[in-house]
């Protein structure tokens, strides 16, 4: 039996504390698993006295997680700040800067500095894990860095934020608003008291940066990411998706073209009979595309104390298991210096199906007007549905248009089109149909 791992662990909330408690409560298990004791021996939280429910007898308690990272009697450095600057970024450096391998959870702090945490991690040989930063417990990170070798990707999509699809799934089970549904995500824990970077997709991008980093081989660029939340998603858009046998997810999507990779983040329609769209709830996905295994969907748990621990604990065991001398692995997949640079290709080139939602004026000319602006793009359609909408005692009609495979530029320019014309009341909602496992 070798010498205890010892573990200091910065962040003492929901995740961190679930960390603590499992490392102490299946402790002689993961013994018997690592070959050696995981032992907690340092933390570093915001308030001391709080009632954690935690027994850290004789475990050292650090005030600055900064001086937990580069003076702490520990091997390991677990952050559970969060955040991409202030402590977490600085803590990190200085654990390895120090020599100590690091787990984390932070995939903002990764999506922003992943590229020169990466290449100090190396510089030192020592690991930087991060199983946590991208779909909580689902081993996505693990299956793309190491079970997939010899494969090449050519698209990873995915469901990657638990609160998004919380809300998008009681918007279609129980048809209640967006709104209606955010405020219960918000009292059920589910969302933050500001859920913008939830909402807005800000928290999908940066899980999706770190993943084309690894499907591609590029530099992590979470700034060449197209993004659109799901603040506009409404009933009219969720009851129509189901009546031409689509569902709505917020899907986070990276794919290689011949123009370049391309990366992308909105409210997509999939088929009611894929496998990502009986996805339901808090639960992630991702589904990868490789020449030679075919297509992959992993589906588990995306967010919650017990399921992002578990993820933190599997990468300490990692740690655990790896023997002095031993080359580590890549941060990402391969050496920071043999990365690619980005390059985007560009969104508005992308082709696929598209959904249109018009409301316009009921009154003559208007559909004809509609056609003639799709057929100058080029745009063939699949489906053209009408509805009289009521109340109001105003003249509006509904106009949903399903496209075949055309580009984004052809359908933008249409609807600018329309827009120009006068016909429209509201806003034209687009929204894009994708291909899904």
């Amino acid at each position: 039996m070798g010498e205890a791992l010892r573990v200091g662990i910065a962040g003492l909330g929901t995740v961190g504390a679930s960390v603590v408690r499992v490392l102490t409560e299946k402790a002689g298990e993961l013994t018997r698993q690592c070959g050696r004791e995981l032992r907690v021996t340092a933390v570093s939280a915001r308030n001391r006295g709080k009632d954690r429910g935690l027994a850290l007898d004789g475990v050292a308690w650090f005030d600055d997680p900064v001086e937990l990272a580069r003076k702490g009697d520990i091997d390991v450095f677990v952050e559970l700040i969060g955040g991409d600057e202030g402590p977490a970024k600085s803590a990190v450096k200085a654990a390895l800067e120090a020599g100590r391998h690091v787990v984390t959870a932070n995939k903002a702090l990764l999506a922003a500095h992943g590229l020169s945490l990466a290449e100090a991690a190396e510089k030192k040989g020592v690991l930087l894990n991060y199983e946590a930063a991208v779909a909580g417990g689902i081993p996505v990170i693990k299956t793309m860095r190491e079970s997939l070798a010899g494969n090449t990707i050519s698209r990873v999509f995915g469901i990657l934020n638990g609160t998004c699809n919380y809300i998008l799934t009681r918007m279609e089970q129980e048809g209640i608003s967006f709104a209606d549904c955010l405020a219960d995500a918000q009292r059920l824990g589910y969302a933050e008291a500001d859920p913008t970077f939830d909402i807005e997709g800000h928290d999908t991008a940066h899980k999706l940066s770190i993943l084309t980093s690894l499907a591609f081989g590029t530099r992590i660029a979470p700034s060449a990411i197209y993004m659109e939340g799901i603040s506009n998603i409404t009933q009219a858009d969720i009851r129509a998706a189901g009546e031409l046998g689509y569902r709505i997810k917020l899907l986070g999507v990276a794919q290689r073209t011949e123009s370049g990779i391309e990366q992308r983040v909105h409210p997509t329609m999939v088929p009611t009979a894929s496998v990502i769209a009986q996805v339901h709830g808090v639960t992630n996905a991702v589904a990868i595309e490789t020449d030679i295994l075919g297509e992959l969907l992993l589906s588990g748990p995306g967010a919650g104390g017990n399921a992002t621990a578990s993820a933190v604990i599997g990468d300490i065991a990692d740690i655990a298991k790896s023997r002095p001398g031993f080359q580590h692995g890549p941060v990402f997949g391969r050496p920071v210096k043999e990365l690619a640079p980005y390059k985007k290709a560009g969104i508005r080139a992308h082709a696929g199906g598209y959904f249109i939602r018009l409301t316009v004026h009921d009154r003559i000319g208007v559909f004809a007007a509609i056609a003639k602006r799709m057929a100058d793009n080029d745009i063939s359609l699949e489906s053209i549905v009408q509805h009289a909408d009521a109340g109001d005692g105003a003249d509006r009609k509904t106009v949903i248009l399903v496209t075949h495979e055309t580009t984004e530029a052809a359908v933008r320019k249409a609807v600018e089109g329309i827009t120009k014309d006068g016909h429209l009341i509201d806003k034209a909602q687009v929204i894009r149909i994708e291909r899904a496992a």
